[in-house]
């Protein structure tokens, strides 16, 4: 099943240079997902293309209207009248982006991305079009493109095909719910540094169980939030 990914943006230069490399580019190519960036500006009615306006009630900032997202969206619907969409709005005030969010998304047909800006979207876009609200950290950045462009790469090498080893997703941090393991590669040694006699040993074993202890003793080390309640299991102090 082919993946529709639309992005709705008032900007949607920021995107070129993101769409066009790596495993984006690559699974675009093998036809594993289309990406459409829509302008926004192109849904506005008046001369000057204004996508936003001053809030009700004062204070500074503007505000995206609504008027050009619901036609927006409204126009991706027709296209497709009988898919299901998921329109996501990229906002501070989301749920935290997590690995098991983009597993979650990388099974749907069809996402939307939203991309706020300024102070963000009338309320009414959030209550009458979006399914998901997703956020990637607690900052704030000018715009929901970047964020965007974090989760649209997090679910398209989910999809199966996109990655040149279908191993590779399922050993990422933060998939088996703990971070990785160290890696290493040719030279043997450099500038002093030697590769754990482990990996040279051709011992799989032996080479899996340390990946295991490395996972869990990073995880305890640089994120003891995502141990188990419980505690991790005591581990050697060992490299």
């Amino acid at each position: 099943m082919k993946m529709q990914i639309d992005v709705v943006t008032p900007f949607p230069g920021m995107f070129s240079g993101f769409l066009s490399e790596s495993i984006i580019a690559r699974a675009q190519k093998n036809r594993l997902v289309s990406i459409r960036i829509l302008n926004l500006r192109d849904f506005t009615t008046d001369k000057h293309k204004t996508v936003d306006d001053y809030p009700y009630g004062g204070g500074a900032g503007m505000v995206l209207k609504p008027e050009p997202i619901f036609k927006a969206v409204d126009t991706i619907r027709g296209e497709r009248p009988s898919e299901t969409m998921r329109i996501v709005l990229m906002t501070p005030q989301g749920e935290a982006f997590t690995q098991a969010k983009a597993e979650e998304l990388s099974g749907q047909a069809h996402l939307v991305f939203l991309c706020g800006h300024y102070r963000g979207v009338d309320e009414r876009v959030i209550e009458g079009l979006v399914t998901d609200e997703i956020s990637i950290g607690d900052y704030i950045l000018s715009g929901g493109e970047l964020p965007a462009a974090v989760v649209i790469d997090a679910v398209v090498r989910l999809l199966p095909g996109a990655l040149g080893n279908t191993d590779s997703a399922e050993g990422d941090s933060f998939s088996s719910g703990r971070l990785d393991h160290p890696h290493f590669t040719r030279p043997e040694e450099f500038r002093g540094m030697k590769v754990p006699d482990v990996l040279l040993s051709g011992h799989h074993a032996n080479i899996e169980s340390w990946r295991e202890e490395q996972a869990m003793k990073r995880t305890q080390t640089r994120r003891p939030d995502l141990c188990d309640p419980c505690g991790c299991p005591e581990l050697s102090t060992d490299k």
